[in-house]
């Protein structure tokens, strides 16, 4: 398996990457998104063959081609064995029936942080402190985060010898519980930055960092974000898991997930790329809409970002829809790059007619107001007595608008545990969902936290300051407020 950027033949033309290589990158240096030179197929047979294993032995065997000679066989299988023992079930992925609808709740919030970034977060922060110990190497971690993959990375990272993480958040655009399962975490290694702005400023300095090359050479940068094709690799897995317990191969299945930054729903792309038979997507958006109405209208248009229940949903540049814009530009980097570049300039990006209406053949896209967002965690409750998270209200409302065939089965990703988001649910069911027991003293732990302009300078000095402390213990381990 070898790997290219979205932007591959804008510098220059360099030759493609393995799995080690671009996992510990995660941002190409051209400023691009790595993925497959060509996806790896499976067969109708081979799919049928996957049935019944558990996710684990499925997870090893949808990777496997992905990861190529970078972990021999029985470290990868351990590394999995690891990731996955951390969730509550070993199911993983519970695939729940609302009631006789057709519609199911895949739940993909049963691990160490209820949210859907542990699935592969859990085993990349695992991949990466493997590669780096076999390399006697150490890295740094800059990512941004709308609210669950800054707590998910911390705690797949936390205490590792060979991992420095500084993740930034949008100040005051988090969840009280978002932000606490971030700051609370006390590990010498886990730097949290509040940032002055909303999370597209975060994920700007975040990409600042890594184009700087000089910087990123001399920390050795790497991302956790779903920029990390790693990310994108993990979650692959569940789209399959999913589609075989609802009859796949001999069946299509279609999928509804709730979308931010687009990497969720692009793992369920490339696993239609693969072979797995999925009819269509259903994205889900709320008032922050610019991928419901790029699937609308063919055209881009950022606006400003309004906070909303669903914070993680509260984006206008969905990084990861730039892969499938690599397909609909005919896979041609160049041309990409240059409409990216004029995107972050104009704030729009239109595609023709013709992709367009190749796009429209597999996905729809809806979007969901705050009230609309109430109103569906009331009625998932009173009609199929599941409580679910404002993310994931966004979904189940959008599925039933746009579901093409009632013969086929639509599968709503369950993003986040509800007690993730107490206050919305509360608002809309009169009951305030509890946190696990592990996460039950959450609200009295000490917070760690720094607080930053939107400012690439000040990022860069701060991440030179503390990782030039990180030889001094007594240092590197002080408390900050």
């Amino acid at each position: 398996m070898r790997y290219i950027s979205t932007r591959h033949g804008s510098q220059g033309t360099p030759a493609p990457l393995g799995f080690e290589d671009i996992m510990l990158a995660g941002l190409a240096r051209d400023g691009g998104l790595y993925l497959p030179a060509d996806w790896p197929q499976f067969s109708t047979a081979e799919i049928a063959a996957l049935k019944g294993l558990s996710y684990t032995e499925l997870a090893f065997r949808i990777m496997r081609p992905f990861v190529g000679d970078t972990f021999d066989e029985a470290t990868f299988r351990r590394l999995i064995a690891e990731a996955y023992a951390s969730f509550e079930t070993p199911d993983v992925a519970p695939l729940k029936p609302l009631g006789n609808s057709g519609l199911h709740l895949l739940e993909l919030f049963h691990g160490p942080t209820l949210a859907f970034k542990d699935v592969a977060l859990q085993l990349l922060g695992r991949m990466l402190d493997q590669t780096l110990t076999a390399r006697s190497q150490h890295a740094t971690i800059v990512g941004a985060t709308s609210g669950d993959t800054g707590s998910a990375a911390i705690e797949a990272v936390r205490d590792r010898k060979t991992i420095d993480i500084f993740m930034l958040f949008p100040k005051g655009r988090v969840s009280e519980v978002q932000r606490r399962q971030m700051t609370t975490v006390s590990a010498p290694n886990v730097h949290n930055i509040a940032v002055q702005g909303t999370f597209d400023d975060c994920q700007d300095l975040a990409k600042a960092c890594f184009n700087d090359l000089a910087f990123r050479d001399r920390h050795a940068l790497t991302a956790v974000n779903s920029i990390n094709f790693a990310r994108v690799m993990a979650q692959i897995v569940y789209y399959f898991w999913a589609a075989l317990k609802l009859g796949a191969p001999e069946r299509p299945v279609a999928f509804t997930v709730p979308s931010g930054n687009f990497g969720n729903v692009y793992a369920g792309y490339a696993a239609k790329q693969m072979g797995l038979p999925i009819s269509h997507f259903v994205v889900g958006t709320n008032s922050n809409d610019i991928l419901a109405r790029f699937f609308e209208t063919g055209i881009m248009t950022t606006t400003e970002v309004v906070p909303t229940f669903s914070p993680s949903m509260d984006i206008q540049i969905s990084s990861n829809f730039e892969r499938l814009l690599f397909d609909l530009y005919d896979r041609n980097g160049v041309t990409l790059a240059d409409a990216m570049t004029a995107f972050r300039s104009t704030g729009t990006l239109k595609v023709g007619a013709n992709a367009l209406a190749g796009v429209r053949a597999l996905f729809d896209a809806g979007r969901v107001d705050e009230p609309g967002t109430l109103a569906a965690i009331a009625d998932c409750r009173r009609r199929f007595g599941e409580t679910i998270d404002p993310h994931t209200a966004v979904g189940y409302v959008v599925a039933q608008q746009h579901r093409r065939d009632p013969a086929v089965p639509m599968v709503v990703l369950a993003t986040a545990h509800p007690a993730k988001f107490p206050d919305a649910v509360e608002k809309a069911t009169g009951v305030r969902p509890p946190l696990p027991a592990r996460l039950g003293d959450l609200m009295d732990r000490a917070e760690r936290v720094d607080g930053l302009r939107n400012d690439i300078g000040e990022l860069k000095a701060m991440i030179d300051e503390r990782r030039a402390m990180a030889t001094t213990p007594a240092t590197r381990s002080k408390v900050r407020t």
